[in-house]
C-alpha cells in the first residue's frame, strides 16, 4: 500500500517539475517583463521541486528495500 501511494506523489512531484521547467522556458523564450519578473524565481522553484522529487525517489527506494 506504501508503494503505491508513494509513487503516486513521485509522479504529481515530477509533473510538478515539467510544469514549472516547461513555464521557465516558455518565459525565456518570449523574454519580455514576465521573464524579468520571474525567470529567477521560477528556476530557483524548479531546484526546490527537483530536490523534493529525488527524497520522495530516495524515500520510494527505502520503502522497497524493506
Amino acid at each position: 500500500m506504501h508503494d503505491k501511494t508513494i509513487l503516486i506523489l513521485l509522479g504529481i512531484c515530477c509533473l510538478a517539475v515539467v510544469a514549472i521547467l516547461a513555464t521557465g522556458i516558455g518565459g525565456f523564450a518570449k523574454g519580455g517583463e514576465f521573464n524579468r519578473k520571474n525567470g529567477n524565481r521560477l528556476m530557483r522553484w524548479r531546484i526546490i521541486a527537483q530536490a523534493i522529487a529525488v527524497a520522495v525517489f530516495l524515500l520510494y527506494l527505502w520503502v522497497r528495500g524493506h
